[in-house]
């Protein structure tokens, strides 16, 4: 018979570091795709409040975001898009940068009085 005394010890100190490199990647890839998420819905947000003019509302929606969000703004003809720059956290994945794009249609501004889009039909 041979003695196997402590082989289990020794195999669970080799497997650890494995078990535990493997479970930080799973948290950390968890924490990546939450800030994505949360980005891309606020981009969506922001850019139609403020396609529509509602600037307030959209610093306000803003202000609810982490801190150390870059906001740059855009336009391609009737369309307003904002992109959300952020790092996710502190350590490794500070290095990571998550972006999310959101635009949206801007409002026509109003017609004047008198024009056709103003008046009722008789």
């Amino acid at each position: 018979m041979r003695n196997d005394r402590g082989a289990a010890t020794a195999e669970f100190a080799v497997v650890l570091p494995a078990v535990l490199v493997v479970l930080s990647l799973v948290v950390g890839a968890v924490l990546l795709v939450t800030q994505r998420l949360v980005l891309t819905s606020a981009a969506g947000d922001m850019a139609r409040l403020e396609a529509r003019g509602d600037h307030s509302s959209a610093a306000a929606r803003l202000a609810t975001l982490p801190a150390g969000v870059h906001v740059e703004r855009s336009s391609a003809g009737p369309l307003l898009c904002l992109s959300l720059r952020s790092r996710p956290g502190a350590g490794p994945l500070a290095a990571l940068e998550v972006t999310a794009t959101g635009c949206a249609a801007m409002s026509a501004q109003p017609a004047a009085a008198g024009s056709p889009a103003t008046e009722r039909p008789r």
